[in-house]
Order: C-alpha cells, then structure tokens, then sequence
C-alpha cells in the first residue's frame, strides 16, 4: 500500500497544484515511485492519455514532475464547463453527459466506486501518493456530499497539508478561518499549515506564524515565496492571461484572443519560453494592435465564443487584421471559428446554425461523439506566411466535438496529415492558405522544429535574420523547472515534517 499526503488550499488558485508537483518532484528525487491523485477536477484544460482518454492537465504536469507516465486514474473525474451552470461530465476519460450543477450535484456520489478503484489502482503500484483538492474544504453548503477534499482526505486516509496564499492578503484569517469551519474530526486530519507566495523578509512574518499556530493549534511547516517557476497552469485565474501589453522588446509579437470559454491555452507556452518572442492575451479591440502572429486558441464553446467575437467588436479587427496580411492561426475550436458556417444539429453547443469568421473555406458540423486521441505527422507543402513548416514533423493530440471540411478546395490545402496513434488510421487535417491556417490538433508547437519554424517564418516575412530566434528543447526546459521547483520547496518547507506527517498518516 502506498503512503499519502493531500494538498488543500483556503481558495481556489492558493498554489495548490503547482504544491503538489513540486512535492511529487522532491519524492522522485528521493528514489520513490510517485502518483498524483485529484479525484474531481474541474478545468477546460485537458490532456489525452496514449490510450485515448481525457484528463487534466494538472495531473498530467504532477505525473511528469514525478517521472511517471499520465494515466486517467490519476484523474477519474474530470468536469470541463459549456456555460455558466453546465459541464461536460468525464469519468475515467470518456464522456457521460453534459449536467447542470445541481443535476451532478444530485448524481456524484455514484461516482464514488469509480474514484475508489482509480485510486485503489494507484495505491498498489505506487509507493506515494499526492493528493490534491479542488477549491476550498470549508464550502459549507457543499460538504455533504464532498469527494474532492476532505471527503476524499477520509476514503484515501491521507494527512492534509493546508495552503494558504498570502500574497492576495489574509492568509491568517484564511487558514483560521477555513479550520474554523471544519468539523472536529476534519480538523484532525489537517497536519500542517504553509503559506504560499511569500514576498519579502519573513523575519517580519514570523511573529504571526507563532500566534496562528497557537490559535489553530497546527504547525506551520513552510513559508513557500512567490516563486518565478514556468510551469503549466491549468487555472483560468493564471497570471500569464493577464499579460495584454505589447512587449516593445519583442521581435515576434503573438496576441492570443483570450476567449471567454478558452481551453488548453498550454498550446502556447513553448512561445514563452523562446528569446524574443512575445505573448499576450487580448480581450477587448483596442489591445489587439498590429501583431504578427493571431492565434485563436481552443474553446469549450465555439458557437458562444464565436458570437463573443462579434458581439464584442474583436470579430471586426481580426478580420481587418486578415486582410491587412496578418498571419492567423487557429487550433480546434479556434480552428472551427476561422471557417465559413457552424452547424449544431444535436444541440452539443448552443444549437443551430452560425456563420464563422469566413477566413477558410470550412464548414462545421458539432457531432455527438468526441473524437479523442494522440496523432503525429507531417505538415503539408505549404504555401505563404509558414512555407517553412512544409515537411516538419509533428506530434499532439485531439479532442473536439466536431467534423469540418473544406468547402472549396481551390482555395485552401490540407494543413498537416496525421497518424492516428489509437487506431492507425492515417488521415489529413487541417487546412492552409496564404495567411490563414488551422487544424484540429493540440500541442502541436511542443515538439520538434514546429515552434522554432513557424516565428523563424514570421520573422522572415519581417525582415528579421531568422537565425537570431533559436527555440528550446521543451522537454529539457521542463525537466529544468521542476528541479528549479522542488529546490524552491525543498528551501522553504521543512521536508523531514512532511515526510514525518506522510509516514504517520492519520
């Protein structure tokens, strides 16, 4: 049987995951055999397994921290939200229904034998196992029915590390606060308090600390700072959304459209990780500017987020930035919005019938089944803006409720062709024309040359000396933060605590 430990947090975006990876990277470093655990997870980032199936991509960040291969009982349930009451139900990867709140609310516990046997799966092949909550345990309205936090904290037996984050102010009335709320035996459970995205001289903190662990009666066991870490954020609260400027430094400028309902905007990290290159995220017309690169990310809703485009003004300037010569690019749902039509038949987004941007020759149609899977290939002979991305090899995965085809193949070719990796299948996706193009697969830039190639051909339609962009090698870039993490932690939580609190459970 393995040993356990949780990560709860006071709030949502308390630091929670980016926690749990670091403490599943210090394990691994130890010599032992690692697993994350989240038994809900909530998020419109997702991952597909080399079997084919969904899960967050919170876990799959925590599973490579730890040296480990991502797999859906890492994550059993997964809830990806269409609107403001609704999510897409995923249990163990595959989709079972698309529930309002109260409709899963009703329904969770019956998902409970599931999450048991995922982790029950995990306990006999792993030596730990990290655990993380989802938003707070004190939600005193919905702790009758909890499977996520201290609800899963008793079925899995672990001790609950709390985190608090300090640097939005009250950590002290978090961490009091949220104890407070939890009944005697809850609190028991919690072994240890840390506080989160420190910012100065703890020296100053430090009288606080010893009044906060006399009024909880729980030890702090760190003081973690605000670490300038680059690893992935699953959280539609992440800092990097926030970054709407123009960086004036930059010699590539890449401006994201930051829908209302966007989806796995990991795809975009391996820009921010390359030297002159600049990424940012608008929402509103006027911060759009004159960019070279627009990408149109993935959504969970293309039909909602397509009439957000109109409705706000952003559909206008983007089409004005096509015709002025900018290069587009738009991945899945992204993708479906650069195309003619939007046909909804089974009403799997908003249903109906809606006229896209008009940027590719594509129509849409939303299917019931969701196509989910691993792919790698090759892109096409191109023409235009990224002429040298024809012959790049690339690897990614897809996830989409939606089948598109090309219209008029006089005016557009085949983006890339792809490899099936579930079935074999071999197939083109895609399309491509001048300055426009789009496709279905996620992760597509996180491999090989196809980042490093798409700005070197941007910048060579600027002007710029394609050999000054150089790209890195994400996988080694990866590797280098999470050691950067756990060296972080390893400096600021007192390691031979947790590992006293792992060992004797509760």
């Amino acid at each position: 049987m393995a040993k356990a430990i949780m990560v709860l947090g006071t709030m949502s975006n308390a630091g929670k995951s980016l926690i749990a990876a670091g403490l599943c990277r210090i394990f691994h470093q130890d010599g032992y055999k690692v697993a994350p655990f989240k038994s809900q997870n909530m998020a419109l980032n997702s991952y597909i397994t080399k079997e084919g199936l969904e899960m967050g991509r919170a876990q799959v960040v925590q599973a490579q921290a730890a040296g480990v291969e991502p797999s859906v009982t890492m994550n059993p349930i997964l809830l990806k939200p269409t609107n403001d009451t609704g999510s897409q139900v995923i249990v163990n990867g595959k989709v079972v229904g698309t529930m309002n709140a109260r409709d899963y609310y009703a329904k969770k516990k019956e998902y409970v034998p599931a999450i048991m046997q995922a982790y029950q799966k995990l306990d006999e092949e792993y030596d730990i196992i990290v655990l993380e909550g989802a938003g707070s345990p004190a939600e005193i309205n919905l702790k009758d029915d909890d499977i996520v936090n201290m609800g899963m904290a008793k079925m899995a037996k672990a001790p609950v590390i709390l985190v608090g984050d300090i640097d939005r102010g009250g950590v002290f009335a978090q961490l009091c606060g949220t104890i407070m709320l939890l009944e005697k035996d809850e609190q028991d459970i919690v072994k240890g308090l840390l506080i989160n995205k420190f910012r100065g001289d703890k020296t100053i903190l430090d009288p606080g600390i010893e009044m906060l662990e006399n009024i909880c009666h729980k030890k702090v066991v760190g003081v973690a700072p605000y670490m300038h870490v680059d690893i992935e954020e699953e959280d539609s609260l992440s800092d990097r959304l926030t970054k709407t400027q123009y960086d004036e430094k930059a010699m590539i400028d890449i401006a994201v459209i930051r829908l209302p309902r966007i989806s796995n905007y990991t795809d975009l990290q391996v820009f921010e990780g390359m030297a002159g290159i600049g990424v940012r995220y608008v929402t509103m017309p006027h911060q759009l500017g004159n960019p070279d690169i627009i990408i149109l990310p993935g959504t969970k809703n293309t039909m909602g987020d397509m009439k957000w485009l109109r409705e706000s003004g952003m559909e206008t300037v983007i089409v004005r930035a096509h015709a002025g010569g900018t290069t587009i690019y738009g991945i899945c749902g992204g993708y479906q919005m650069l195309g003619e039509e939007l046909h909804d038949p089974y009403g799997v987004e908003d249903g109906g019938d809606l006229r896209g941007l008009g940027l590719l020759p594509a129509k849409t149609t939303f299917t019931k089944e969701k196509v989910r899977t691993r792919v790698h290939g090759t892109f096409q002979e191109l023409e235009g803006d990224l002429t040298m991305l024809s012959g790049v090899t690339l690897e990614g995965y897809e996830i989409h409720m939606g089948e598109t085809v090309c219209t008029d193949e006089k005016k557009a070719r085949p983006l890339v062709q792809i490899t099936d990796e579930v079935t074999g299948h071999t197939v083109y996706d895609g399309m491509a024309t001048q300055n426009v193009y789009g496709s279905y697969v996620h992760g597509i830039f996180d491999e090989g040359d196809v980042a490093t190639a798409m700005v070197k051909a941007v910048a060579a339609k600027k002007g710029i000396r394609a050999d000054d962009i150089t790209g890195v090698d994400p996988h080694v870039y990866k590797e280098q933060q999470f050691d950067l993490l756990a060296e972080q932690l390893r400096k600021h939580i007192d390691m031979d605590e947790i590992y006293r609190i792992l060992n004797d459970g509760i």
